[in-house]
């Protein structure tokens, strides 16, 4: 049984750093990336990283900001999070596929979802 948990999320005033972390276990062999649903929001994705870990997908909004990371057992992705806007306030989903050399990262089409975290930045 797969499962992701992420970690990190909380409260930050803008132009503030987040880490977050989603640690994978029951099977670590899945293509990774974040998303995000902020309140009356659809889910929306945020940023993405190849099997490989040589291409990184980053949303337009997040681009120069945001980066997502693997180490290097590929148990754990991470999403740093920089100069931090309000509204970049969202739960912050970490999701993963089995297709490890795909290229669609449309929310429906992720196999696994953790349970999310929230991450709050105040103006």
């Amino acid at each position: 049984q797969v499962q992701l948990v992420e970690s990190g999320g909380g409260l930050v005033q803008a132009g503030g750093s987040l880490r977050l972390s989603c640690a994978a276990s029951g099977r670590t062999a899945l293509r990774m990336g974040w998303f995000r649903q902020a309140p009356g929001k659809e889910r929306e994705f945020v940023a993405a990283l190849s099997w490989g870990g040589g291409n990184t997908y980053y949303a337009n909004s997040v681009k120069g900001r945001f980066t997502i990371s693997r180490d290097n057992a590929k148990i754990t992705v991470y999403l740093q999070m920089n100069s931090l806007k309000p509204e970049d306030t969202a739960v912050y989903y970490c999701a993963g596929r089995g297709d490890l050399f795909g290229s669609n990262w449309s929310a429906a089409g992720m196999d696994y979802w953790g349970k999310g975290t929230l991450v709050t930045v105040s103006s």
